[in-house]
């Protein structure tokens, strides 16, 4: 049977979205990923800035892979992240300021996100333009998936908002976006880095538990075993 055309992309997206994910499965980024998702904000803001990167730097990277020698391939493939990490930390200072300032050194520490080095290094430098930008594009959203995932379980579980503060990435329009779902509720533990760590686990342990699930339905059902009945057989001789 011939594969279909859209195969590949298909693939890369399943990659980075579910079955490779960086945050899930590679498990790299964590620092940023565990410090910033105290709120849908900070996760949003951050994920959108890795996402610009992952792109940037997949695309470019897949366009000089030919013209960059091998001996200098990783601090190439640095200063091409850390280009990229400058524009983004430029747009949000210049767009969005105060979200800026609250992210503070984690949008320059983007240039250490090992999920974006090691994907340039794994898959963009081997691939032409469109699949390593495809594949920067469903690992960045992947990663930043899982990010406000994780600041929306821990703003909940903590102080009992959703969309809290969104007026620091939207402006004065987005003041009243925020759901309140307890008065006076606060969980410290949600909101310091213990209760990263454990929201961090139960959707890793989840989404191992899924992946259980589907493939124990994918395997055939071994057909039961016939039973044998045996029959004696009893003759009289004459």
């Amino acid at each position: 049977m011939t594969p279909s055309p859209l195969s590949p992309w298909r693939q890369l997206a399943r990659d980075g979205l579910w079955s490779n994910n960086p945050a899930l499965v590679q498990l790299l980024g964590l620092c940023p990923l565990l410090a910033v998702s105290v709120s849908v904000v900070n996760a949003l803001g951050l994920a959108v800035a890795t996402l610009l990167v992952m792109v940037g730097a997949s695309t470019t990277i897949s366009l000089i892979r030919h013209q960059v020698p091998s001996a200098v391939r990783l601090p190439a493939f640095v200063m091409v992240i850390a280009a990229f990490v400058t524009c983004a930390e430029l747009l949000m200072a210049a767009y969005a300021y105060p979200l800026y300032q609250v992210l503070g050194i984690f949008i320059p520490l983007i240039v250490t996100n090992c999920a974006i080095l090691g994907r340039a290094d794994a898959f963009a430098s081997r691939q032409p333009v469109l699949p390593a930008a495809i594949d920067g594009l469903m690992m960045g959203l992947g990663f930043g998936a899982v990010l406000i995932v994780l600041g929306a379980l821990r703003e909940l579980l903590g102080q009992g908002t959703l969309f809290s503060d969104m007026a620091l990435l939207f402006g004065p329009s987005a003041a009243n976006w925020q759901l309140t779902v307890g008065n006076d509720y606060q969980f410290l533990f949600f909101l310091l880095p213990p209760g990263a760590f454990f929201v961090a686990g139960m959707l890793i342990a989840l989404k191992n538990a899924i992946d259980q699930r589907r493939a124990a339905r994918a395997q055939p059902m071994s057909a039961a075993p016939r039973s044998e009945r045996r029959v004696r057989v009893t003759g009289t001789i004459k």
